[in-house]
């Protein structure tokens, strides 16, 4: 074919084209071709021949070779699409149930969206339900007992004992009570009313419970001691005046028994470590002193005790206190008061009796401090004045037998002796004084016995002292007088509280020794020859004898020189050196007195004495001076 008709038509001459194709497989490198390399491995499995015959049929065994290649791949993927077609259908089955579920879902979730609706509708009707149930579970336990509470306030049996919860229990109820206010104020008038008597019955319950077993424990004291609950109970039954006194009443009626049976024991049988108080009965002061002394002993402990069982109470108790101890202490009157007054009514001895007396005064003041009123402060107070009776009726049955005289009906001293001194009886009456005072004295507030005791004794002696010495001439009688008086002042000196008798015995020692001092002067005016001098002192008119003056003076330069020699005998039998120095003084003081006239009469003009001075060489103040000093 010519170069212009290929052109022509575009196709290259063959030469060209095979040339072309070889170029282009030698330009290429079969050593970096990977997929050539591939085809000539594959390639050399089945041409193993290089002839003619194998090289044209080359073509058709690649292409068989293709053809079984395809066959075997269409086979396999014959498989494929059956498992593939199977698939298929299970998914179509799928899609199927898929679409199946998704109406079912879709209905489901319409019907869901309902009972979540109905359930948040529950829930909120559930939350309000909880929330009411808080609160009424809330409202029961604030304003009702529970069960486990109303067993223990009530008990399971009438005896059950109390214990520490029911107090717990009893402070519930008392506060819900409390709370029912709050209640009222809110507007729950009727719910808080309701529950307020409830309350008030569960109280009142609880109340006369718990005083049943308080009673029975204070019954019983004896077998029990006084715990923390029974003090407790004695604080909430406070709040029942009635209840509370009824508990105390029984306790001291319980304690009272105790006590009379312990103070009988203590008298008639003793303990381990005491004889029995009985055995003293023949030592008087120390029966009664041990018998007080005892009632001392037992007293406190039983306040103690008393205030241990209300120690609790916050109001004032003080009277139920102090009755209840007089009860306590009622019962050892009777033991007592008869032994005290047996002896009393047998014994004589004064000093005894009257030691009893300051004994009983003395326990008196102190059990009355754990003890005040009721029947044991009577008995005493009666002791008491029985036994200040008992001794100053003894002392004046001494007094009596002491001032008795000859005739025994007839109070009386014996006479006094030539020497006026005091009768023998008057100083074993003193010296009885003495020893009754010397106990007085170490008495704290004896100033009343001591004025009993002495009127009891001075006032008998010294009308005695008077009757016997009415019988003296008046010189011995005032001296007798002055010596008895001096000594029972000599005796009343060196006590308390007697100067008031000390007063009124020295107002008759004064007039006593008024009379002596009147009985001296008149004897000196006579033993001087005074008399007619004296008379004519009275009358100015008269003039005074000059033999009479002759006489007086030579008389009174005796006198003077010792003054002594005509003092009365009786003066000399005083006791006391100043009665007798103021009876010398006062007599001496009516002679000083006389002569001042009489040297004032001779001395006036008008007197007609001439030369005055040698009639009457002393002064007044020179006679004055050697007599009084």
């Amino acid at each position: 074919m010519s170069e212009e008709a290929t052109t022509a038509t575009g196709v290259p001459p063959k030469e060209d084209y095979i040339q072309k194709r070889l170029n282009k497989i030698l330009e290429n490198r079969i050593d970096s071709d990977r997929e050539t390399l591939d085809a000539l491995t594959d390639l050399s499995q089945f041409y193993t021949e290089n002839t003619l015959q194998s090289r044209r049929n080359l073509r058709s065994q690649i292409e068989r070779r293709s053809l079984a290649i395809n066959e075997n791949f269409l086979a396999a993927f014959r498989e494929v699409k059956l498992a593939l077609d199977d698939i298929c259908g299970d998914i179509d089955a799928v899609s199927d149930s898929v679409d199946s579920m998704k109406n079912l879902l879709s209905s489901t979730e319409a019907q869901q969206k309902e009972l979540i609706q109905q359930a948040n509708t529950l829930q909120e009707d559930n939350n309000k339900l909880l929330l009411q149930q808080r609160i009424a579970t809330g409202f029961l336990s604030r304003f009702q007992l529970s069960v486990t509470e109303h067993q223990t306030l009530y008990g399971a049996t009438r005896d059950e004992p109390i214990t520490g919860e029911f107090f717990n229990v009893l402070d519930h109820v008392q506060l819900i009570h409390a709370d029912c206010r709050t209640l009222l104020q809110s507007g729950y008038q009727t719910a808080a009313l309701d529950i307020m008597e409830e309350m008030t019955l569960h109280q009142e319950a609880a109340l006369e419970r718990l005083y049943r077993w308080t009673q029975s424990h204070c019954r019983n004291v004896d077998a029990n001691e006084i715990g923390m609950l029974v003090i407790q109970g004695m604080a909430r039954l406070q709040e029942r005046p009635v209840l509370f006194k009824y508990v105390i009443d029984e306790y001291s009626t319980a304690r009272r028994s105790v006590v009379v049976r312990s103070f009988i024991d203590a008298l008639t049988v003793g303990s381990s470590s005491a004889k029995p108080i009985e055995m003293l009965a023949h030592d008087p002061k120390r029966y009664i002193g041990d018998m007080f002394a005892y009632i001392h002993q037992i007293l406190p402990v039983e306040k103690e005790n008393l205030l241990m069982l209300v120690k609790m109470c916050d109001k004032d108790i003080t009277e139920q206190i102090q009755l209840a101890m007089t009860t306590i202490s009622d019962g050892v009157c009777h033991p007592l008061k008869v032994r005290v007054e047996t002896i009393l009514n047998s014994e004589n001895d004064t000093i005894v009796l009257y030691s009893i007396s300051n004994l009983m005064r003395f326990y008196q003041n102190i059990i009355n401090n754990v003890v005040k009123g009721g029947q044991l402060e009577q008995c005493m107070v009666e002791l008491q004045a029985h036994s200040e009776t008992s001794y100053l009726r003894s002392l004046t049955y001494q007094v009596k037998q002491l001032l008795t005289g000859p005739n025994e009906h007839k109070l009386g001293l014996e006479p006094p002796s030539t020497d006026l001194v005091p009768s023998l009886s008057v100083g074993r009456l003193l010296n009885l004084l003495k020893e009754i005072l010397s106990v007085a004295s170490m008495v704290e507030g004896s100033q009343s016995d001591i004025i009993k005791i002495v009127s009891c004794v001075i006032d008998p002696l010294l009308q005695s002292i008077q009757e016997s010495a009415s019988h003296l001439p008046t010189t011995d009688m005032a001296v007798y007088l002055l010596n008895s008086l001096y000594q029972i002042e000599s005796v009343l000196t060196i006590y308390e509280y007697m100067e008031e008798r000390l007063e009124r015995l020295q107002a008759q020692s004064d007039a006593q020794l008024d009379t002596l001092t009147s009985e001296q002067a008149s004897s000196l005016v006579a033993n001087l020859n005074l008399g007619p001098i004296y008379t004519v002192l009275q009358s100015s008119a008269s003039q005074i004898e000059q033999r009479h003056l002759q006489l007086f003076m030579s008389k009174l330069d005796s006198f003077l020189e010792m003054p002594e020699i005509l003092l009365l005998p009786q003066v000399n039998l005083l006791l006391s050196g100043v009665h007798r120095a103021t009876v010398q003084k006062r007599s001496f003081n009516v002679i000083v007195a006389i002569y001042k006239q009489i040297y004032e009469r001779i001395h006036d003009p008008a007197g007609g004495f001439e030369r005055p001075e040698t009639v009457l060489a002393k002064t007044p103040e020179q006679v004055a001076e050697l007599l009084c000093g």
